[in-house]
């Protein structure tokens, strides 16, 4: 049977990997035996099922328990992931032609939104802190500046917490955003958590945000693809939020995911909880730990700072001095069974959850503690990422939708680009559609690529083409 999907899943999971990557279940069951129910509770929209897009009975209900359970006046189930939720969400807040003000490190969902959505964007930095190699968080204050300047922005979209798990001080930033009567969007994919424990920063609807979405899959233990929108203040329209929940979402919701939502809900307001918090005094052993090792070091948050207001414990971003993140993740990997979520150039990202056990945490340490014993030490040339500041020359939609052409980028020198070109690490762009190519981004695009980085967004055999309107 020809199925190459099924058959390198079928052996990963004779593997048996320790996971420190998403989904939030880690791979185990949470109340249910879930092998005991598919395929047969894969259905669709049968009488006395309710309906996703117009919900009056039993969705309406579990989306309700939700709801009370994250704190939010109301909540709507994301079968699209938080991307799809961002969409929804943008739409909601927005009309076409609005403009918003979002961080430059903000996921990509973001930016296609703007594009679905039509709207123009203005930037907020995140800082740099190069003693540590890390972006970290956005000050306050610069949002308030940008929002004195410029009374055309809409709504206020921030990431929070970042990838890193570094969090900004965001209820500050509510506050500011307040103050000038706009609209506060976090895309807080990676903070479901949040609100079940009293050790991890606050939530952002606790902290005022007007609307969030979350990714469930990625904390908390829910299938892959499963989100929540919630509701926080009356500054957003709720039916306008329905309609473009209608728009975006699939017209054939999977009740699959939307059970995995109810059920990553139910289990933790009760094993679930005790199982954060028993994870939580994991990861503090674990930092303790680390900090033992040699060569070791775990950026904590507690660094100096001002623009880390907070850092969420669960994700452990470590390096180890003299080895790449990239080579430690692979051996990691190769032989130790261990996956990571995230490795760069400094470092890696174990993304934990309440579903990791305690074997997970110590094979975790002694991998690395072998691998900072065994490993010689090598020099590294670090590379400090240089955010430049775009020449933004047309609206990111209008450029996006413009023919466009394939260039030699000595060629595309003082065009307009037509795509996004986005170096991993760290995901963020360093032009979107609509900004100048200019000889210094040229030059920066091919010293990433000198130093190993790969960058999306390129094309052609060297990666020495890219798009420019036409």
């Amino acid at each position: 049977m020809d199925t190459p999907i099924i058959n390198k899943l079928k052996k990963m999971k004779d593997k048996n990997p320790i996971s420190f990557h998403t989904p939030g279940h880690k791979g185990k069951s949470t109340l249910l035996n879930w092998k005991e129910l598919i395929p047969e509770i894969d259905i669709t929209e049968i009488p006395g099922m309710d309906n996703l897009h117009d919900p009056r009975g039993i969705i309406k209900e579990s989306q309700s328990l939700a709801a009370k359970t994250f704190g939010a006046k109301d909540t709507l189930y994301s079968v699209n992931g938080t991307t799809g939720g961002i969409y929804i969400a943008l739409g909601a807040i927005t009309n076409p032609g609005d403009k918003i003000l979002i961080q430059r490190n903000s996921h990509k969902s973001i930016y296609n939104g703007a594009i679905l959505n039509r709207l123009n964007i203005e930037y907020v930095y995140p800082n740099y802190n190069e003693n540590y190699g890390i972006f970290t968080g956005v000050d306050p204050y610069i949002i308030e500046e940008k929002l004195k300047e410029d009374l055309e922005i809409k709504a206020v979209v921030l990431t929070y917490p970042d990838y890193y798990g570094i969090c900004s001080n965001i209820k500050r930033i509510a506050e500011i955003v307040h103050k000038y009567d706009r609209i506060l969007l976090v895309d807080e994919a990676h903070g479901s958590h949040f609100i079940f424990s009293d050790k991890l920063p606050i939530s952002a609807l606790k902290a005022g945000a007007d609307i969030t979405v979350q990714s469930i899959h990625k904390t908390l233990p829910s299938f892959t693809q499963t989100s929540m929108i919630h509701l926080g203040t009356n500054r957003v329209d709720i039916k306008k939020l329905k309609t473009m929940s209608s728009l975006y979402q699939t017209t054939s919701p999977s009740y699959l995911f939307m059970a995995s939502l109810e059920m990553a809900r139910a289990y933790m307001e009760g094993k679930g909880i005790i199982r954060l918090e028993e994870n939580i005094m994991r990861i503090h052993e674990l930092t303790k730990e680390l900090e033992k090792i040699p060569r070791a070091y775990l950026f904590t948050g507690d660094e100096e700072d001002n623009t880390i207001f907070d850092k969420d414990t669960t994700k452990v971003l470590f390096r180890i001095d003299g080895i790449t993140g990239t080579k430690v993740s692979n051996i990691l990997r190769e032989d130790y069974n261990i996956y990571l979520e995230m490795e760069d150039i400094n470092y890696c990202l174990a993304l934990t959850s309440l579903m990791n056990e305690e074997r997970d945490f110590n094979l975790l340490s002694r991998a690395i503690e072998e691998i900072a014993n065994k490993i010689p030490y090598e020099e590294i040339n670090t590379i400090i990422p240089n955010m430049l500041r775009p020449n933004i020359v047309l609206p990111i939609y209008e450029a996006f939708y413009k023919n466009r052409k394939v260039l030699d980028l000595k060629e595309a020198l003082g065009k307009i680009s037509a795509s996004f070109i986005t170096p991993y690490p760290p995901g963020i762009p360093l032009l979107c559609p609509g900004e100048r190519i200019t000889e210094e981004l040229v030059e920066y695009m091919r010293f990433l690529m000198d130093k190993g980085i790969e960058i999306m967004g390129l094309i052609g055999y060297n990666r020495e083409k890219m798009e420019a309107v036409d």
